[in-house]
């Protein structure tokens, strides 16, 4: 993503930009940005832009990442291309995003580990998420103990780092999602759940796996073909 400062601090709550576009009154264009686009299954994030000149509040509903660039959806009319503004995160949202992909990155690291599955789909909420992964075996007992072991882990107080591998390092050696990476790629993101599991990922993370809180088995689903999909939520 071009100029999206969430990538190296995702616990950016505030910060100045500029406007480049504003399509249809509507669609805003930065400079550069810390909103979360919705993508990769993580859901995006909300918030105000807040015009310099005037202190007028534009609330963001939706954030979109569109031919490579990070689109704010806005209500209120008036802001305009080359005006300054402040922008302010609803930081509670985001940071029950951030607990909850770090979340799905434990639970899939010990997933893979006993059975090697694979993830094939997910989807990132603030109340609850859904994990989909290549299982041949199924059990609703199965995905608790999954869970159980989970918060296991979690209870450790792990360090979670974020760095930068180049293509010809094989960022693919940790790679879950079945369906690969996006091509193209020259420098791959990283999340590293230190001693634990790594993953490329463009998605935002807390610090420390003690910031997650626990996580809470809700239901599994058979979606067939080898495609077992579970819900949970933090508590």
């Amino acid at each position: 993503m071009v100029n999206a400062l969430y990538l190296d601090d995702c616990y950016l709550k505030e910060f100045e930009s500029k406007v480049k576009t504003v399509t249809d009154g509507k669609f805003v264009i930065l400079e550069e940005s810390a909103f979360y686009p919705n993508s990769g299954g993580q859901a995006n994030d909300t918030g105000i832009i807040i015009r310099k000149s005037d202190n007028k509040e534009f609330k963001v509903v939706f954030v979109g990442k569109f031919n490579g660039q990070i689109s704010h959806e806005i209500e209120g009319d008036g802001l305009l291309a080359n005006e300054e503004v402040v922008c302010e995160i609803d930081w509670e949202r985001r940071y029950k995003l951030m607990r909850m992909h770090s979340a799905s990155h434990v639970l899939s690291g010990v997933i893979h580990k006993d059975d090697k599955a694979m993830i094939t789909g997910n989807q990132l909420n603030t109340d609850k998420s859904r994990i989909d992964f290549s299982l041949e075996n199924y059990s609703a007992e199965k995905l608790q103990y999954y869970i159980n072991q989970t918060n296991k882990i979690i209870d450790k107080n792990i360090p979670i780092e974020i760095y930068y591998m180049n293509k010809d390092e094989d960022p693919e050696q940790f790679l879950r999602l079945a369906k690969g990476l996006p091509p193209n790629l020259e420098r791959i993101r990283i999340v590293d759940i230190v001693g634990f599991d790594k993953q490329p990922d463009g998605g935002t993370h807390v610090k420390n796996t003690s910031e997650i809180g626990h996580l809470e088995f809700i239901k599994g689903e058979n979606k067939g073909s080898g495609r077992r999909r579970v819900y949970f939520r933090l508590v």
